[in-house]
This record gives C-alpha cells, sequence and structure tokens, in this order.
C-alpha cells in the first residue's frame, strides 16, 4: 500500500500556512503544518556565541542571535568547529563555535543545538564529529552486511557516515555520488565558517514540506498532489535536483471549484486531530491529555459492554487501542514521556499479546519510538525521539 502526499496551501484564522499530509488509503498518518511568515530553525546551521556555562547541568547556553539562547549538552563536545576561541582547553563564555539546531523549542524550553553537524541526503547521513560507519537498523541484517561490505568509503576521513534504510534501493554508484556531494557540502561550510561573523546562518535547511519527501521512502509513494502552482514548481526542481524521474507521480491538482483541502476534509481531520477524547470502532474509546512533562492516554470501555465474556472483550479493546495510539502518536506528532492506561487485565498472556502488539503498531512511525515496559500498575511506558513541535503546537503558532 503506497503512499499519498498533499502538499497545500490552508488558511487558519486568515494566516495561510503550508500543509502537508502523508495518507495510505484513505488514513491520515501525519500532517505537519508550517508557516509560510515564519520558517522553522530546525536543522539550521550557524556561528553562535556561548552566553554560559552552567556545571551542574553540564551544559552550555549558546545564542545563535541577540537574545536566542540555545541548550547544548557538553556530553556532547567532542570536536567542535570553533571560528573564535578564548585562550582555555575547554568552551568558555565568549568562544564562537559553529552549531546545528537538532530540536525545536517547546513549551518552555529553548531550543536544542549540537556541535555535531548533520547533513542528510537520500541515502546517507554525513556527521561531523562523530567518525563512524553507521548502518540503519531497520534494515535486515543480510541487507546490512552487504552494503557495509560493498561501500567503500575513505578510510581516513575525518567525518562519519551513516547509511539510511532508502540506501537498500539505490545502486552503489548513486550512494557514492550522494557521499561526494554531502563531502563538498560539508567542506563548504568548515571552510565559509572561519570567515562568517557571529550569528550568520551558514546553512538554511530546505522547507518542511520538501524535508518530508526527502526523508520519505520515495519508493513507496503512490503519488504527490498539489494544488498550488508555486509548490508544485518547488516539489518538481526538488525531485528533478534529486535525480528522480517522478513525473508520472507528481500531480497538479486543478478543481478550482473544490480544493484540496476540501476534497479530502484536511481541515476536519487537523480538529479531530487535537480532540481529547477519540472514539474506535468497539465503542471503547482513548483519552488523550499533554502537560509540559508528559503525555497520559488512558484506554475506556465506553459504551462497549459485555460482561459474560469481559476479559476477552478487554483485550479486544486493549489490541484496538495499541494501534490506534500508535496511530494517534504519530499522527499529532507527540514525543517525550508517553504513559498508557491500558484497561486491566488478569492474564500475563493477554498482557504479552498487548505488549507484542503495540510494539509492531509502532514500528511504522518514521520517528524512532520506544516501549519501554509495563509497571506493577499496568502503566505502559513509551518514550518517542523529540524533534520537531506537537501538532497542537505548530497550529499554535499560525
Amino acid at each position: 500500500m503506497g503512499h499519498k502526499i498533499l502538499i497545500t496551501k490552508i488558511f487558519r484564522e486568515k494566516k495561510c500556512c503550508i500543509a502537508t499530509a502523508v495518507y495510505q488509503e484513505q488514513k491520515l498518518l501525519e500532517v505537519h503544518l508550517e508557516s509560510i511568515e515564519q520558517q522553522s530553525i530546525l536543522g539550521n546551521i550557524y556561528v553562535g556565541r556561548v552566553k554560559d556555562i552552567v556545571k551542574n547541568l553540564n551544559a552550555a547556553f549558546i545564542e545563535i542571535a541577540p537574545g536566542k539562547p540555545c541548550y547544548y549538552s557538553l556530553e556532547d563536545l567532542k570536536r567542535p568547529l570553533y571560528v573564535k576561541k578564548i585562550n582555555s582547553p575547554n568552551l568558555v563564555q565568549g568562544d564562537e563555535v559553529v552549531v546545528q539546531v537538532v530540536r525545536e523549542s517547546s513549551g518552555s524550553k529553548p531550543p536544542k543545538i549540537s556541535t555535531n553537524l548533520n547533513f542528510s541526503g537520500r541515502f546517507l547521513v554525513l556527521t561531523s564529529e562523530n567518525t563512524t560507519l553507521g548502518i540503519s537498523k531497520k534494515l535486515d541484517s543480510q541487507t546490512r552486511e552487504k552494503l557495509k561490505k560493498n561501500l567503500n568509503f575513505e578510510k581516513n576521513r575525518d567525518f562519519g557516515i551513516i547509511v539510511r534504510t532508502n540506501a537498500a534501493l539505490a545502486s552503489m554508484d548513486e550512494i557514492l555520488d550522494e557521499y561526494h556531494h554531502l563531502k563538498q557540502e560539508y567542506l563548504s561550510v568548515k571552510n565559509h565558517a572561519a570567515h562568517r561573523t557571529v550569528f550568520s546562518c551558514i546553512k538554511r535547511e530546505i522547507p518542511e514540506y520538501l524535508h518530508i519527501l526527502k526523508d520519505l521512502n520515495l519508493e513507496q509513494v503512490e503519488s504527490i498532489l498539489s494544488d498550488d502552482l508555486e509548490l508544485f514548481q518547488q516539489i518538481q526542481q526538488f525531485l528533478d535536483k534529486l535525480h528522480l524521474n517522478f513525473d508520472h507521480k507528481l500531480t497538479l491538482y486543478e478543481d478550482e471549484l473544490l480544493s484540496l483541502n476540501k476534497l479530502y476534509s484536511l481541515d476536519v481531520r487537523i480538529q479531530e486531530a487535537l480532540r481529547e477524547r477519540v472514539w474506535m470502532k468497539s465503542g471503547g474509546y482513548l483519552v488523550i491529555q499533554t502537560t509540559e512533562a508528559l503525555t497520559v492516554i488512558d484506554v475506556n470501555s465506553g459504551k462497549s459492554i459485555a460482561k459474560k465474556y469481559a476479559e476477552e472483550h478487554y483485550l479486544k479493546i486493549n489490541l484496538e487501542a495499541a494501534d490506534e495510539i500508535a496511530h494517534q502518536i504519530r499522527l499529532r506528532n507527540l514525543s517525550g514521556i508517553i504513559i498508557v492506561d491500558f484497561i486491566d487485565m488478569k492474564s500475563e498472556e493477554d498482557n504479552e499479546t498487548l505488549m507484542k502488539t503495540l510494539r509492531a503498531s509502532v514500528r511504522n512511525d518514521s520517528v524512532p519510538v520506544q516501549v519501554v515496559d509495563m509497571t506493577k500498575l499496568h502503566l505502559v511506558e513509551i518514550t518517542r525521539k523529540k524533534v520537531k513541535k506537537s501538532l497542537a503546537e505548530q497550529i499554535s503558532l499560525i
């Protein structure tokens, strides 16, 4: 089942934003909103200045613009690229260093930055501080071994390479071409940084809707639709730059009477993704509540009553809830700590079946998710990597 990608402009409270929606059949898997007026800083590379060193946090706050401090963990400090260095072996106040934004601000938390610069392509990611070769764990062991054996990168390079899942579908020539392109991009940033002033943006990340296309396995994309000529042309140019012949999959939707937004009820789906209560086919429902510290999801039997076979019935609701929770986490772009209170079941076998189903369901997520364990109180702990703002946060900024 291929993915259908919708890229369109929608208006919320008279403000225009670009919406990127990923569908599988008729199911909305992901939706991302980005303001036309205020582009995300995620992935941007800056010359930052160290404002403070906070020893008890083992962290520093580095400004990437006047009055815009970002969090930097000193544990990540390996081989930073300095533009200006105060006479000290350690990172100190006043140092100017090249940094990349790796996590957007969230609530009261500032953006997080790293000195390990990442340059990503379709098949590879080049890393400036981690000099090892890594291969995506999503690939099976046979494919991993084949790639490791056949990819002959330079031995004495001063940067690392991560081989992405998409590399399994590429030829060795395509992968090596991208390797040389990423290497030149990295060397260009490294050489130009020395001549740039503090707070300069050395590299600006591509818009979110193009980034999503780059991160997807485009071989699994069934179609890409846009009803905006400007966006359509930018998508076309981007796909051409990636040397992808996707003309047969990319379509300019031109019905002036019915926009893509209306045709796919995108506004309605977004509103549903913000609701606290989510009903399931069984008659049960989820209650999803997010705080700054964590997200709590409560599974309820709701209208669904079958006392005679209660345990079987609870298992059925819980298994449906496991699939729906994985879907809602991805759709709402929830991250950090997520605690799920499933309906209590007496059978250990049923609990094991539930955990197995939940782990299988979250594997389809494009962001790393870990199902940690079920506690003695039968609460299930999940963690999901924080990269981008949640859907609720995205909407609040538009």
